[in-house]
């Protein structure tokens, strides 16, 4: 759909029909004041103090001490909360999601197998994209998400034919668990012009069936781009419900900042307005996708106050670099563990060529840019710090926070380089967790599985850090991003890397202040320092006293602003 056209639309409505008042009518207004007290308050400041109880005015913190300190501050009109021990802390800062695709259940097939989803075998994902389509009008887009070809019992993607099995009314889509690729039936490679003529795309992979240049679906990295954005092309009530799914989630989760790690400009514009219009709670730090954006980017028309916003930041622009080791399309140094189609030299690939990433990266920070650049593979890695260090000669910048995102397999000399360079890494350490196993048997062995997201290495570097769960790739579960960098434990029981295992309140700093401060939002989120915005979260029990079971605990409210947006039942 015309994204412009459809603000344009709904704006008419608001005007026509009232919403705009109802909608404020409904949205959670912050008391004058409120305390909580009796309680472990985790305020994540410089040298993590832990208080009892918490002061807020209106919309910020006014400060932090004793129950006593700040019960001298009450007043009739106070609103007072007993924490009873339990824990209020900054709500969590997610520092790199792609919201809003955790609200992807509402309008897709989830074709996730354990420990995410259920889907066993091949049968099991083709039966949910059945049901899919049984409920989808001819001729629109059917897609499911999250299949795992290493995780089902046939140990291989769908095929074009078994899509074309599901139906043939329907453009049909299923969405690897790794974002990176997709299988795509006949229709929907119809729709996008991908035919037995059609050249591979620099930085991506066109499947073929065996012994001929005919498609059988499976469309790697850049190839899948096209396909993507038809996807993407839904009506006003599809995508109202999963930006509303996915605000809930998020909230309910303790999410008060959210990330929209790679957008179109016309998401960019959709996510300002419904942020405006109060349907998304959270503050949200949105990346301009670098791809997407060429033309404004290049030709100056670019401004982020267009889409800013109280609650908004159009922050770093973002580049992909690789794909992902669990597709095999990260851009390892050394030949994936296990053969890839028994080629044991293959080391996956860039999704930009190194001269031409230069080239881009030497504009984009010149023009003044932060930058996001995605890079798995040590590969990757070593060309986005080489870029990095070029551009930084020509154009130095002080403090340039450039964010590495997942740095998966960055190497010590390459933290170490980060650190020199004013790189940031953003760690998916939740890795260890959901595919610790098939890294160590599968994609790395032992030695190089060990060390993915070395958490240790950044502490040891000096190096601030953020820990993320790329969300809809993994669940929006905050809390199993700490415990992933405090235990490093596999779902089989392994612990990968005991040495990258970093403390309680580290990894809380990952997912907190050091996640603000990576977007240059520390001075008003992260931390309960006065003055801040009052966004925190209350936890049913301890975070430090059985760090253990820390993945088993609930949130109990979300407060953004000072307004409870989420309260358990």
């Amino acid at each position: 759909m015309n994204w412009k056209m459809f603000l344009l639309i709904l704006l008419a409505l608001v005007a026509g029909l009232g919403l705009l008042a109802g909608i404020a009518l409904r949205t959670p207004q912050a008391p004058a004041h409120q305390v909580f007290i009796n309680g472990s308050v985790l305020t994540m400041d410089a040298n993590n103090p832990v208080v009892e109880a918490l002061s807020v005015r209106g919309e910020r913190i006014q400060n932090v001490g004793t129950t006593e300190e700040i019960m001298a501050q009450v007043d009739d009109d106070t609103v007072v909360m007993d924490l009873r021990g339990r824990t209020l802390m900054p709500g969590f800062i997610d520092a790199h999601s792609h919201f809003p695709g955790s609200g992807l259940a509402v309008i897709a097939a989830d074709l996730n197998s354990p420990p995410i989803g259920d889907k066993l075998a091949m049968a099991d994902v083709l039966d949910a994209l059945r049901q899919q389509a049984a409920k989808t009008e001819p001729g629109k887009w059917v897609s499911g998400f999250g299949y795992d070809d290493t995780a089902l019992a046939e140990q291989r993607h769908p095929t074009r034919e078994e899509l074309d099995g599901v139906s043939t009314d329907h453009p049909v889509v299923a969405m690897h668990i790794s974002g990176h690729m997709l299988v795509a039936n006949s229709a929907a490679l119809a729709a996008v012009g991908i035919t037995a003529d059609t050249p591979d795309p620099e930085g991506g992979v066109i499947g073929r069936l065996p012994g001929s240049r005919e498609p059988n679906g499976l469309l790697e990295e850049t190839a899948r781009m096209e396909v993507m954005r038809k996807m993407q092309d839904m009506g006003l009530v599809d995508t109202y419900r999963l930006i509303k799914a996915a605000a809930t989630d998020y909230a309910a989760k303790g999410v008060t900042t959210a990330q929209s790690g790679g957008v179109t400009p016309e998401l960019a514009l959709g996510l300002s307005w419904f942020s405006r219009l109060g349907i998304i709670p959270q503050r949200l730090v949105v990346f301009p996708f670098a791809t997407e954006w060429e033309e404004a980017l290049q030709g100056g028309e670019y401004n982020p106050a267009d889409y800013n916003s109280d609650k908004l930041v159009m922050a770093a622009v973002k580049l992909v670099a690789d794909g992902s080791i669990q597709g095999y399309t990260g851009y390892l140094s050394e030949p994936y563990y296990t053969p890839f189609n028994g080629d044991a030299a293959y080391r996956g690939y860039p999704a930009i060529p190194r001269e031409k990433l230069f080239a881009e990266v030497l504009a984009l920070h010149t023009a003044g840019y932060q930058l996001a650049i995605h890079g798995n593979g040590d590969a990757a890695i070593e060309d986005i710090l080489d870029a990095f260090e070029a551009a930084q000669k020509v154009h130095p910048v002080e403090d340039p926070r450039m964010i590495l995102i997942h740095a998966q397999m960055a190497r010590k000399d390459q933290i170490e380089r980060m650190k020199a360079l004013g790189v940031t890494p953003s760690f998916f350490t939740a890795h260890t967790w959901y595919w610790g196993d098939r890294h160590r048997d599968i994609f790395l062995g032992p030695e190089r599985a060990a060390n993915i997201s070395p958490s240790q290495w950044a502490l040891d570097a000096g190096l601030h850090f953020s820990s993320h769960l790329d969300t809809p790739v993994t669940p929006m579960l905050p809390l199993q991003a700490v415990w992933s960098q405090v235990y490093r434990t596999t779902t089989s029981g392994d612990v990968l890397g005991p040495d990258q295992r970093i403390s309680v309140m580290d990894a809380l700093r990952a997912v907190t202040i050091d996640a603000a401060w990576q977007v240059f939002q520390e001075d008003n989120r992260g931390s309960l320092n006065p003055g801040k915005h009052a966004d925190f979260i209350i936890l049913s029990g301890s975070l430090l006293d059985d760090p253990l079971a820390m993945r088993n605990l609930k949130v109990e409210r979300t407060v953004i602003g000072g307004a409870t947006v989420y309260q358990a039942q």
